[in-house]
């Protein structure tokens, strides 16, 4: 049996793909060692001792930085037999040309810029294997690896104290040179007072009806950034994000700094803006040029310094947490070690409200994998992170959720969400801001322009329809790269649009009510049951959920999550829980689910087909453009 190393490198934490592949090829008859995420490239080579092919995945644009040492470690190796195959995104700034010429140049067998076809991969595969035997026999076992071995400690519902934030925070701000210049909290407050405010923003949304539209956008330098923020401002954007690199998301600030150096206005060489490299000062240079509420989007493991920067540079929201930024991103970042990191970034946004009267806005970011993911455990997880936040002393949330192309299905996600949100924090002494915000179809997106703007604009109807507050936007540069500045502006003009155009013939109420009664169920259900095996604590329930599958994220790359469920579409384009795992659903839901997939698979003629190949199935049909209409039908 040939043995095929499979993983993603680096900062890139993209999964989707890697499970699917997975799959495949353990079904085509090799054996899989499977690295999962976020692996060094001597990570790859350690694992090829005994292998026949090694697949990088590198879906965030940087594969080039992540391989810079190919050459010395496979002669430090010796493996010269094995065939190394690399796919993805892989470049921000080069033509698809010259990376496929410089793989090849390195050593690399097969280079598949973009999306790569499932069948035309094990094609590959099988040509270059035949006639060759099998590698020595692996002592590894095909599996992940599980969990490195650590002392962890069970988080509780307190509020930290003030003298234990203090001690952390002197630690917190040395984790690189600018953390320095956000020390002085009164000072930070007196600059915030001035900058426009996305909880406010978000309020007088709600009133009119009409909800912020936001892109977005993130390059290296910051003479970049701010001509991307002014030409996005002039198309329409409501609110503004400045989009963090990968390698910033992992900490690896040296890394980002090299990064930098070799960026400019016209050529960024990191996939987003290095925030805290740049600083407090560069980013109170930008924002006052701003005339918008700024937020920091990215997914970084220890997000408390980039907090504290960007607080201090003047930004007013800040989004993430100890779920939806763990599980969906790294592969062995137990929720023991997260949740107290992400209640620091929490405790600090309660301390501005309660020391300056400042409302700084937290945004959950419940896509999670974005692909195939049955709404209950996005708008769950959401809540749950919600009542975190605000047991730190929060006082704006902002809930979010992935389109996943049916739209009764989708208005319904949203519109249960804000409910439940603001019936949890309706008895809290202070009041709380919740607003639900809409994310444009966030998995692979068609690599046909024009489905794509298809697809952007039935999304943008969507999201008119939901009621929610915000829209996160796509563009339909998605399957090709970083979208430009053009076609983040025409993104933004389309959504206003399409918007506008929504109107109540656009949905049908009374499928929309059966699934709200439906989400409506399975989301008190999987909440009950978190609460009740925490002893009424949230953050010990959010452990002990996730260790015993009650909670569980298709897809996911993260060794502390089971990964037993996976959703695939009925007819009607809904997701359905295929394998609803050990969630904790009564019979008569698992039932229905049941019934509405036998349907589809009776339909479509698949009972023979694995799980893996029907989920591969519903990806394939929305990169190729397989549909009429969106969103599907």
């Amino acid at each position: 049996m040939h043995r095929i190393v499979l993983g993603g490198i680096g900062a890139d934490a993209h999964s989707v793909g890697l499970f699917v592949l997975r799959h495949a090829l353990a079904e085509s008859g090799y054996q899989v060692i499977d690295l999962r995420t976020q692996n060094e490239l001597r990570d790859f080579f350690e694992a090829a001792r005994t292998a026949d092919v090694v697949m990088i995945s590198s879906m965030d644009g940087h594969s080039r930085f992540y391989t810079r040492e190919f050459r010395e470690l496979r002669k430090e190796y010796g493996t010269p037999d094995v065939h190394w195959y690399i796919g993805g995104n892989l470049s921000v700034s080069s033509s698809r040309d010259d990376v496929v010429r410089h793989f090849f140049e390195l050593g690399f067998r097969r280079v598949f810029p973009g999306y790569a076809d499932l069948r035309e991969v094990l094609r590959f595969l099988e040509h270059d294997l035949a006639g060759r035997p099998p590698a020595l026999p692996a002592a590894h076992d095909g599996t992940s690896p599980a969990g490195r071995a650590r002392t962890l400690v069970m988080p509780d519902d307190e509020r930290m104290e003030d003298e234990h934030f203090r001690v952390v925070r002197k630690e917190v701000l040395q984790h690189w040179r600018t953390g320095r210049a956000a020390a002085e909290l009164d000072a930070n407050a007196e600059y915030l007072v001035g900058r426009p405010s996305l909880a406010a923003a978000q309020l007088r949304a709600r009133h009119t009806g009409r909800p912020l539209l936001q892109p977005r956008c993130g390059v290296a330098d910051a003479v970049g950034q701010v001509r991307l923020f002014t030409a996005l401002h002039r198309a329409g954007a409501n609110v503004l994000s400045y989009q963090v690199d990968s390698l910033s998301r992992n900490n690896d600030y040296p890394g980002a700094e090299e990064g930098l150096r070799a960026s400019s206005p016209e050529r960024s060489v990191l996939n987003g803006f290095p925030a805290v490299n740049h600083g407090v000062r560069v980013l109170r240079q930008l924002g006052s040029r701003i005339p918008v509420p700024l937020q920091v989007r990215h997914s970084t493991r220890d997000p408390r310094l980039l907090g504290e920067i960007s607080y201090a540079g003047g930004v007013t929201a800040f989004e993430g947490g100890a779920i939806t930024y763990n599980l969906p991103y790294y592969k062995d970042y137990p929720l023991e070690e997260s949740i107290p990191v992400w209640q620091y970034a929490d405790r600090l946004t309660g301390l501005y409200a309660e020391r300056y009267g400042i409302i700084l806005d937290r945004e959950f970011f419940g896509v999670l994998t974005a692909t195939l993911l049955p709404p209950c455990l996005a708008i769950v997880t959401c809540l749950l992170e919600m009542l975190m936040a605000v047991g730190q002393g929060v006082r704006s949330v902002s809930l979010g959720y992935a389109e996943q192309g049916c739209r009764s299905q989708d208005v319904a996600a949203v519109q249960v969400m804000d409910e439940m949100a603001h019936e949890l924090v309706g008895h809290t002494r202070h009041g709380v801001v919740v607003t639900a915000v809409f994310h444009q179809y966030m998995a692979a997106f068609p690599e046909s322009r024009r489905k794509a703007a298809q697809l952007l604009r039935g999304s943008a109807r969507t999201a008119g329809l939901s009621g929610c507050g915000r829209v996160l936007l796509k563009t339909t540069a998605e399957a090709w790269g970083i979208p430009s500045v053009e076609e983040n502006a025409e993104s933004i003009r389309e959504a206003h649009r399409s918007i506008a155009a929504a109107t109540p013939a656009d949905l049908d109420r009374r499928a929309v009510d059966e699934e709200k009664r439906l989400l409506r169920a399975e989301c008190e259900h999987l909440l009950n049951a978190v609460l009740e095996c925490g002893g009424g604590s949230v953050t010990q329930g959010v452990v002990r959920a996730f260790r015993l599958g009650l909670l569980d994220i298709p897809f996911a790359p993260s060794v502390h999550n089971r990964g037993e469920v996976l959703g695939i579409r009925d007819t009607g384009g809904a997701v359905r829980l295929l394998a609803p795992g050990r969630l904790p659903l009564p019979a008569d839901i698992r039932a229905f689910h049941r019934d509405r997939i036998g349907e589809r698979l009776s339909k479509d003629r698949v009972q023979g087909s694995t799980s893996a190949e029907v989920a591969a199935s519903d990806i394939r049909r929305v990169i190729e453009g397989n549909f009429d209409d969106w969103p599907l039908s």
